[in-house]
């Protein structure tokens, strides 16, 4: 039998914190091992229980949910960090990736989901809503690829399978937002043929999606 994914929970809202430990205990494969109302009582609860997977608010008392992130990854680097906010602004979202975060969620996303968001970022996956998928786009390779690839220490390299130079060469197109017509254009190719290499990106980079990709092939270096 497979060991539960262990979750701590870092929310200042009573309330809050009680909802998500009953949703997230609702399903057999997930356990709470500790609830936090500030971030450096998080931080320092992350490094007592290690936990698998934090859920961290952005907007919290006494340290800030983006300085607590930084902190642990820096002293509990195997947790993955899913950072919960009730605003979607820019300056937030690349602060949080670049902080290290596996995942960003908006509080008024559907919670049935939030299961499926935890053993995702357990599985070594990216979680970004729709939503904030879609402003991060908006501005790589720029202001994202800069942030998202800033001061990561070594315990955090991501391992990948290595991309063939034509794989590369998509991606670097698809960091850039082209649409699979237009990557088969630019690189005088059939689309299937560009279907091809991007389900080949997706599977050798573990991510489920072209925005997952482009911010792992940034914070790796490969692009």
């Amino acid at each position: 039998m497979d060991e539960k994914v262990r979750v701590l929970l870092v929310e200042d809202h009573p309330h809050m914190r009680k909802s998500l430990r009953r949703l997230l205990e609702s399903d057999s494969a997930i356990e709470i091992v500790g609830e936090a109302s500030d971030g450096r009582e998080g931080v320092e609860m992350c490094v007592k229980l290690k936990p698998d997977v934090v859920l961290l608010d952005v907007g919290l008392p006494v340290m800030d949910g983006i300085e607590a992130c930084r902190m642990m990854r820096e002293k509990e680097p195997s947790a993955k960090i899913i950072m919960l906010t009730s605003h979607n602004n820019e300056r937030d979202i690349f602060a949080s990736l670049a902080a290290g975060a596996n995942g960003y969620c908006l509080k008024d996303s559907d919670f049935r989901k939030f299961p499926q968001i935890v053993q995702t970022v357990k599985g070594g996956d990216l979680w970004l809503d729709a939503v904030i998928a879609a402003k991060v786009l908006k501005v790589l390779p720029t202001t994202a690829s800069t942030l998202i690839s800033q001061k990561l220490p070594a315990e955090q390299q991501i391992v990948y399978e290595p991309l063939s130079k034509r794989e590369v060469e998509v991606l670097e197109l698809l960091v850039d937002g082209l649409s699979n017509s237009d990557i088969a254009a630019r690189m005088g190719i059939g689309i299937e043929t560009v279907k091809t290499h991007i389900k080949s990106i997706l599977g050798k980079l573990a991510v489920s999606d072209r925005t997952q990709a482009a911010i792992k092939a940034l914070r790796a270096g490969i692009i």
